[in-house]
């Protein structure tokens, strides 16, 4: 792609991002939200390849319907409060349509079954951009809207960690576990957002950490399925010792990152007086812990029939730059001690 055409798109990607987050009108709010799927789209279909042409279009379907719905849900909110402003959402029915168009946008269970085939038909980059960066404006609204009425979010959240988890159980291809395992998270973040908001920052934050730095490991050793991540260690030995840690991270387990929002969220939910739900979404959890064993087994615990040769590779300087990655992958690992300075900046 043209440079000059690339730096265009991703002005429009952020500066659609940044309008939803700073309006306070819904018409803007819905401008912002378009403007960043027009700007992703070209990226997705860059490749010309048929898989990736399905996954634009999949993509624009679901994003379009999600963007119609918000904005008859906020005509609607107009018609029967007279109130444009996002912060003044008071009328049940259509605080219940926003939630699920965003829900929509975002991929959360039942509205998620674009999401994985999407995925699965872009390269590694912009997947990272959708895991991440498009998750943002969403969410950014879905903190604004304060809902009366919790259960929809609950019941959005206990869908979605439990798809999130049955669905990655049996595939093969990355990217759709990065889906799922997308999902599941998403799940989290949903149930805890009416009890305790902050918190579902924490989560989306620590999400978006360990996120970018499984893409980026999975792109460095140019890897899209689970038999190529057994050769992985015949080229970056020292990454592949780390990527274990980093995906058990992703599952929640203990002293790693992920158990931070995971552990304050059962926390949260326990004081709410829903100790039922709490163990129920942790019991989730081990579902998405399984596929992540599974990758951590294929990556580090299988050695590749190898000649000579074919071990060389990590011996020779790589072209690739390396801190983003070195970064995140300590972040991802390490920021557990850091739990109650993250929560005191964050909390307001």
């Amino acid at each position: 792609m043209n440079p000059l055409i690339l730096t265009i798109l991703l002005f429009a990607l952020g500066l659609g991002t940044t309008i939803t987050f700073m309006s306070s009108h819904w018409l803007f709010a819905w401008m912002g939200l378009e403007i960043n799927t027009l700007a992703i789209i070209p990226l997705m279909t860059q490749h010309h390849h048929p898989r990736s042409t399905e996954a634009g279009t999949k993509y624009f379907l679901a994003q379009a319907t999600a963007a119609a719905m918000l904005l008859f849900a906020s005509v609607t909110n107009a018609w029967l409060t007279g109130q444009w402003d996002i912060l003044q959402m008071s009328h049940p029915l259509p605080t219940t349509m926003i939630t699920l168009a965003l829900a929509l946008k975002i991929g959360l269970a039942p509205l998620h079954s674009w999401l994985p085939e999407v995925l699965q038909g872009l390269d590694l980059t912009t997947g990272l951009i959708l895991s991440t960066w498009q998750k943002l404006a969403p969410f950014a609204l879905l903190l604004q809207i304060n809902p009366t009425n919790p259960t929809v979010l609950i019941m959005l959240g206990i869908t979605s960690t439990l798809v999130g988890g049955w669905g990655g159980l049996n595939q093969t291809q990355l990217r759709k576990i990065l889906a799922y395992s997308s999902i599941a998270h998403l799940g989290w973040m949903a149930l805890i957002l009416p009890f305790y908001p902050s918190l579902t920052l924490l989560a989306l934050l620590t999400y978006l950490i360990m996120t970018l730095s499984t893409f980026l490991v999975f792109k460095l050793n140019k890897a899209t399925n689970i038999n190529t991540l057994a050769i992985s260690w015949s080229k970056t030995p020292i990454i592949t010792t780390l990527t274990p840690l980093l995906l058990l991270s992703l599952g929640g387990l203990p002293p790693l990152t992920g158990f931070m929002p995971k552990w304050f969220i059962l926390q949260e939910l326990t004081k709410q007086n829903l100790p039922l739900l709490a163990t129920f979404t942790a019991l989730t959890a081990l579902l998405s812990l399984y596929f992540y064993l599974r990758l951590s087994y294929s990556m580090t615990l299988t050695m590749f029939p190898n000649n000579l040769m074919g071990t060389t590779p990590w011996r020779f300087f790589t072209q690739s730059t390396s801190l983003p990655l070195a970064l995140s992958i300590s972040m991802a690992i390490a920021l557990l001690p850091l739990a109650p300075a993250m929560m005191a900046l964050l909390t307001p």
